[in-house]
C-alpha cells in the first residue's frame, strides 16, 4: 500500500504547522519549504480546515494554524480525509470483482486484518509525536532558528 501524495504533504502541513505554533503559518512558506505549489496546498488543507484539523485567520497578517491541540491529531484522522480508497485488491471494492471466491475467500479476510492492523498503528501517532523534534525541524524548514516562546518583545 502507498499513501498518496496528499496524505503525505497534509500531514507535512500539519507538522509545520505543530513546529511554528504559537506563530501562524502561511500556505507561501509551507510550499516554499516543501517545494510544492501553493495551489495543490490550498487544496490539501480545504478538508483539513472542514474537519477541524486546520483553521484559517483572515487578514493581512493572517494565515493557518493547528485547529487543535497537536497531541490530539493522529495520523490515521488526517489520512482518513485525504485518501480515497484503501482497497487492497479488487475485492474490496464495491461491486469490484467476478471472483467466484468472494465471500468464502480468506485473502479478503488477511488483508482486511493487515488493513485494520495499519489504522491501528497510525491512531497511534500523534502531529504531536512527529514534531517533537522542534528546533531541529523549524531549522530544517527554514523557520528562525529562534522558539517563538524564547523571543524577546521590547
Amino acid at each position: 500500500m502507498r499513501l498518496t501524495r496528499q496524505s503525505n504533504y497534509a500531514i507535512r502541513a500539519l507538522v509545520y504547522c505543530a513546529v511554528n505554533q504559537p506563530g501562524l503559518s502561511r500556505v507561501a512558506d509551507i510550499a516554499k519549504a516543501y517545494a510544492i505549489s501553493e495551489l495543490f496546498l490550498f487544496k490539501l488543507i480545504k478538508p483539513l480546515v472542514e474537519n477541524g484539523l486546520l483553521e484559517t485567520v483572515r487578514g493581512r497578517h493572517g494565515g493557518i494554524r493547528l485547529g487543535k491541540p497537536a497531541a490530539e491529531i493522529t495520523l490515521l484522522q488526517t489520512i482518513m480525509l485525504t485518501e480515497e480508497s484503501f482497497a487492497l485488491a479488487e475485492c474490496f471494492e464495491d461491486g469490484g470483482a467476478d471472483c467466484p471466491l468472494i465471500g468464502e475467500c480468506d485473502l479478503n479476510s488477511a488483508l482486511r486484518e493487515a488493513l485494520g492492523a495499519f489504522f491501528s498503528v497510525l491512531d497511534g501517532y500523534t502531529i504531536a509525536d512527529l514534531a517533537s523534534k522542534k528546533r531541529n525541524l523549524r531549522e530544517r524548514l527554514g523557520l528562525l532558528l529562534l522558539e517563538p516562546e524564547l523571543a524577546v518583545t521590547h
